[in-house]
């Protein structure tokens, strides 16, 4: 039973929204909280519209009232999550998840607290795009030189892509690449993306779900997708080492041209703290798979939330899977033993980086060292404790 299972009339809201849950002894007769919210990125975004497509279908189906917080900022939620637990359940991407764990950028200074994932949000798939008249077929014809790529200066995830990413996916050297390869800047992500039909670069790094894709694709000539062999270990390990997050997929979402073209995705899940109850766990866990039908025409993101495509997901993911979600999984055959081995390694993982962090700071604290994320001594006292562990990275 958790600390919220008893609390007094007047703490009922602010304590029922921290996992106000009663312990039940099964799915049966679960005990659903009054009060459910959920934390999602802003208004303008996908995460924040989904949830609350099928939020309402949760409330009607389980008595939960369920509210839907938009918080843009990623440091807020995770803290209201975490620390403040005035939100039981956040939509973060999963790459959002492993900086938070490591502390990276403004979460060094953060209270280190552990996630564990409940359930798939959405995915978004990425990849490399060509004119259709290109005389490029494959990622490895840029290795010939000559090359074009584009380089979104207004995103460092872009730049870091196509300037490290890409070139050690095809074998290249940096000083090979800066020799072989000429990087277009664009200070936008449209004028990113139309760059290779407006023949301004020739390799543009862009998701087949944004609408200029649509545009682009219906241009004279067209767009084609340049192809991420799965198969080729060599250069996913390398690619991995400057996007550790990446999900090398076969594309089933966006425009026609990049169905089915093997690329990659950066994904959106459901997490919850690691304390979460593990029935409440295992109940959410059920609901999204069993409502499933019910709720995947609420939003077009929701047909990500599909137990077929977590099941997907969970082949690359390196993030620690909740034990109420892990039960239910194991109860429909979608969890094995072989899981089990991953998933401990991945607790194991993040159990280590809160705690080295946790070391970190407290030796701060005890040489009078201010705790900030722009205090370089700090940074030195803390990267003195995580050093050696193992960042979190898609499995091949």
């Amino acid at each position: 039973m958790n600390k919220f299972t008893t609390f007094t009339k007047a703490a009922v809201g602010s304590l029922v929204m921290a996992l106000g849950l009663s312990t039940a002894a099964g799915a049966q007769d679960f005990d659903w909280p009054r009060l459910l919210v959920i934390g999602t990125p802003g208004t303008s975004t996908g995460s924040f519209a989904s949830t609350n497509g099928w939020g309402p279908t949760l409330q009607n189906e389980t008595g939960t009232t369920v509210r839907i917080v938009p918080e843009d900022s990623e440091p807020m939620r995770y803290k209201r999550l975490t620390d403040r637990e005035d939100i039981a359940i956040s939509s973060v991407s999963a790459s959002e998840i492993a900086v938070q764990t490591e502390g990276g950028g403004g979460y060094a200074a953060t209270k280190p607290m552990a996630q564990r994932i409940l359930w798939h949000h959405n995915d978004t798939p990425w990849g490399f795009v060509v004119a259709g008249a290109s005389d490029i077929k494959t990622l490895q014809d840029i290795g010939k030189g000559g090359v074009r790529v584009t380089s979104g200066i207004f995103s460092p995830a872009i730049v870091t892509a196509v300037t490290q990413a890409l070139p050690a996916f095809i074998g290249l050297t940096p000083e090979e690449a800066q020799e072989k390869i000429t990087y277009v800047p664009a200070s936008s992500y449209s004028e990113n993306c139309r760059s290779v039909v407006e023949g301004k670069s020739d390799v543009a790094y862009c998701a087949p779900i944004s609408s200029v894709l649509s545009e682009m694709e219906g241009s004279p000539g067209g767009i084609r997708w340049l192809e991420m062999d799965p198969a080729d270990k060599e250069g996913w390990n390398a690619y991995l080492g400057f996007r550790p997050m990446t999900i090398p997929s076969k594309l089933s979402l966006g425009v026609k041209t990049a169905q089915g073209v093997n690329s990659m995705t950066s994904n959106f899940v459901y997490s919850v703290p690691a304390t979460a109850d593990v029935d409440f766990a295992y109940n959410m866990a059920k609901w999204f798979d069993q409502s499933f039908d019910a709720y995947k025409g609420s939003h077009g993101l929701a047909t990500r939330m599909s137990t077929e495509l977590f099941r997907g997901y969970l082949d690359s993911n390196p993030i620690p899977v909740h034990e109420g979600t892990v039960k239910y999984l194991r109860e429909i055959g979608q969890w094995t033993d072989a899981d089990d081995v991953w998933n401990n390694a991945a607790i194991e993982n993040m159990d280590n980086w809160i705690a080295a962090r946790q070391a970190g700071m407290k030796e701060a604290m005890e040489q009078g060292v201010e705790i900030n994320f722009e205090n370089q001594e700090f940074l030195d006292i803390v990267a003195k404790h995580t050093k050696g562990l193992p960042v979190f990275r898609s499995r091949l």
